[in-house]
């Protein structure tokens, strides 16, 4: 038989998984102005349940902002021991536009006020990602020119750009993904993926 103690540390997991997703959801659509009973309202629960698991506003932006930092920094992290740099670049930047694709809430990281937590993460995400545009430009992969903040600013550009296609075919994305590497190539042009949908 389970312990009390056990149940409510399972509940407060679960309803801890709840409360970030609800929170996700409603800065995607209503952006970082989003308020907590927002968030309480779509989780079904109240603000109070809110607190309990996150002392401020910030503090759960910070979390949002964990899971999906550390995803993409585990992702970049494995993709630096790999013998193809350029490869290892585009496979990045796919893991990057396929997140988004599910919930852009990019413009947490990015956010001129953003706690001292998020700075930090957003830090070490950075540097990862410099790390892997090093290794390609070293090897020739992409042109000599090409920096960190230019692949930065980059990473949401494929998603961005389907935004404004009303009803965008499923990977529309990686089409534009795929003209956002070509253009980062010293040489050469590849397939672009699926035909552009009309506007």
């Amino acid at each position: 038989m389970t312990s009390p103690p056990r149940t409510l540390r399972a509940d407060a997991v679960r309803n801890r998984a709840i409360l970030l997703e609800a929170a996700e959801k409603e800065f995607a659509e209503r952006g970082p102005g989003a308020s907590v009973a927002d968030i309480a309202r779509r989780a079904g629960v109240g603000k109070g349940t809110v607190f309990r698991h996150f002392a401020s506003k910030d503090e759960l932006i910070a979390a949002i902002v964990h899971m999906h930092i550390s995803v993409l920094d585990a992702t970049g992290r494995r993709l630096l021991t790999t013998a193809d740099p350029g490869a290892a670049l585009y496979e990045f930047l796919t893991a990057a536009a396929a997140q988004r694709e599910q919930q852009d809430v990019s413009f947490l990281l990015t956010a001129d006020d953003a706690s001292a937590e998020v700075v930090a993460l957003r830090e070490q995400l950075y540097a990862t990602i410099g790390a892997l545009v090093d290794r390609a430009r070293e090897a020739g992969a992409i042109r000599p020119d090409v920096t960190t903040t230019d692949v930065v600013l980059l990473m949401c550009a494929p998603n961005h750009v389907v935004s404004f296609v009303k009803d965008p075919p499923p990977d529309l994305w990686r089409r534009y993904l795929a003209l956002i590497f070509d253009g980062l190539r010293p040489e050469g042009a590849h397939p672009l993926g699926p035909p552009p949908a009309p506007l």
